[in-house]
């Protein structure tokens, strides 16, 4: 089971380390398409290279998007995003609904159609290859494993992927979303759960990049119940994410666009 360093300040070190902005502009969403396209395709070669260098699908219209920055580089260090459900068309699925069609709870799923405004998908995780040097990590965009906390004696904290993982839940908490999905590694999975995010599998395993299994997870329920650990970065996260979404407002109030 992962263990965590009892005396870690989390919310301090990964403010030492990175910053988290929610994507709200073009040129950020072009900042995480080309992240994605470095991990995506050119690291990974799970989707083919584009002429542009944007890693882009039909679901980022209908996304909301978050970004990580170093705060020593200043360069941009992951992302992740939140494919939304469509309350207009109840038939329409999530990515992993059409990767886990013959392997989903599909009795849960029709529990759930009449909630689709309030669900998401957690997806397209990435993490730049500068920060996926330990062995384990250089064919995954962004996992757990055993090895993250280091031990006892030399403690160490995964402070990108878990940043990224409580700007999940920041944004799905700002935007009334009540529950997410994701289609993951079973190990992560698992991790998560060690860690304190509670997911369950929703279907059997699939095989997509290897096997990947469906797992929902109750965004009310992990924020009640983060560990002091996971807090410390949640609200550290909670406030830059809300500072981004002011600065973004007071920006758009003052452009001339705003004033017609």
């Amino acid at each position: 089971m992962i263990g965590m360093p009892g005396t870690l300040d989390t919310g301090a070190g990964f403010s030492k380390y990175f910053e988290m902005l929610p994507v709200l502009s073009r040129e950020e969403r072009e900042q995480t398409f080309r992240l994605r396209h470095q991990v995506y395709c050119e690291d990974l070669g799970w989707e083919a290279r584009r002429s542009d260098a944007l890693e882009t699908d039909e679901y980022d219209a209908h996304s909301l998007h978050c970004l990580a920055r170093s705060r020593q580089s200043g360069n941009f260090a992951g992302c992740v995003r939140l494919v939304l459900g469509h309350a207009d068309d109840v038939n329409r699925g999530l990515p992993f609904e059409l990767t886990c069609a013959d392997t989903l709870d599909r009795e849960l799923m029709d529990r759930l159609a009449d909630s689709r405004p309030g669900i998401a998908e957690v997806s397209r995780l990435a993490i730049v290859r500068d920060y996926r040097r330990r062995r384990g990590e250089e064919d995954s965009p962004g996992t757990l494993l055993d090895s993250s906390f280091g031990t006892a004696e030399q403690p160490r904290f995964p402070y990108l992927l878990v940043g990224l993982y409580m700007a999940v839940f920041v944004i799905a908490e700002r935007h009334q979303l009540d529950t997410l999905f994701l289609l993951v590694e079973p190990r992560l999975s698992r991790h998560l759960n060690h860690l304190g995010i509670d997911n369950r599998q929703v279907g059997r395993a699939a095989e997509h990049r290897g096997l990947r299994v469906p797992a929902m997870i109750d965004v009310a329920q992990v924020i009640a119940n983060l560990n002091p650990r996971l807090r410390g970065i949640f609200d550290v996260v909670a406030g830059e994410i809300a500072a981004g979404y002011r600065a973004a407002a007071a920006s758009a109030a003052g452009s001339p666009d705003a004033c017609r």
